[in-house]
């Protein structure tokens, strides 16, 4: 059986086809990566990839960064249009479309030990609720609810609810992004195309100088990885991604009030294995105990880092694979 897998999102697309054995392993037949950007629509990257893989593929997902309704997706961040029905058409069989982090919270099932990095062990309930967040080019947010049926995803789209400050220095921070933008979201503050305007921010607070170096570079390279590399020496990208683990931190916690994942909290996407120092200082941690009377409510709730890096196509070949069982033979 080859199922075709995607990761689809505003900076790359991840592509895989794999072929299940018997014994439920798998064998990659094919991979591609493709600079989303670079393409007019979904079906052109396809057109790229398809030539490469071998055989006929028994059913396909995509995991797509944004809302999926009536198997329509608009990408949030790609001025793409995805439909299941014409892109079974392309594939030559039937197509599963899910929210990003709907595939993220089906990818963390699959993950070993040492593809973790855990902040706080917790006392982990192996069939409770799963709670997954992730910056990449934006923030995704969704959870996974353990039933006799198998796991249940709800993916939803928290990144886009109003960003809410909980020191003074955001207070400052969401009263410049109101200049700027009607609505003020958790992912114009934590997510990749946020940190140029935090780095902004705090240049424009007078906390520090902007480093022309890191200016230069942040134009063509990842600005997450520059403001890491150069932290040492430029204070504006040390401070701008101090505010950014901060707010990155209280939003995970925030997500672990409403959800209480006594099965884990897993922090996925892009950033995080680039700054997976900064989130093993202790910065990330307080500000997701920082709840007040409710702090204890969290403690026991284990958190952990997702270092494995196409968790995303873990995901979407585990759809793909739930849409091949339900297919008639």
């Amino acid at each position: 059986m080859s199922l075709l897998a995607g990761d689809v999102g505003g900076t790359k697309t991840a592509l895989a086809v794999y072929e299940r054995g018997d014994n439920g392993t798998y064998r990659t037949i094919a991979e591609g990566k493709y600079a989303s950007q670079e393409y007019k629509s979904f079906a052109d990257v396809l057109a790229q990839f398809l030539p490469k893989t071998a055989g006929r593929i028994d059913a396909a997902a995509f995991g797509v960064a944004g809302p999926v309704v009536n198997g329509v997706c608009s990408t949030t961040n790609l001025p793409w249009t995805m439909s299941e029905l014409e892109l079974a058409q392309i594939v030559g069989a039937p197509v599963s479309l899910i929210n990003d982090f709907h595939a993220v919270a089906l990818g963390v099932g699959e993950l070993q030990p040492d593809q973790l990095h855990v902040l706080q062990a917790g006392a982990r309930n192996p069939k409770g609720t799963i709670a997954v967040i992730g910056a990449g080019t934006g923030l995704g947010e969704a959870l996974c609810v353990h039933t006799s049926d198998g796991p249940h995803v709800i993916a939803g789209e928290g990144g886009h609810s109003t960003f809410a400050p909980h020191t003074e220095l955001e207070v400052k921070l969401l009263q410049f992004l109101m200049t700027r933008y009607e609505h003020v979201s958790v992912e114009r503050v934590v997510s990749g195309i946020a940190l140029p305007e935090l780095y902004e921010f705090v240049v424009d607070a007078g906390l520090a100088k902007a480093n022309p170096e890191t200016l230069r570079r942040s134009k063509t390279e990842s600005v997450g990885a520059v403001l890491s590399e150069l932290a040492p020496v430029d204070p504006a990208a040390e401070i701008t991604l101090s505010l950014f683990v901060s707010a990155y931190g209280a939003e995970a916690g925030n997500l672990a009030l409403k959800a209480l994942p006594t099965g884990g909290l897993f922090v996925a996407g892009g950033i995080a294995p680039r700054i997976l120092p900064r989130l093993t200082s202790g910065a990330f941690m307080a500000s997701f105990l920082a709840k007040g009377r409710l702090s204890s409510v969290l403690t026991p709730i284990p958190v952990a880092v997702v270092l494995h890096p196409n968790v995303g196509l873990l995901g979407a070949r585990a759809q793909a694979g739930l849409l091949s069982s339900r297919r008639p033979r």
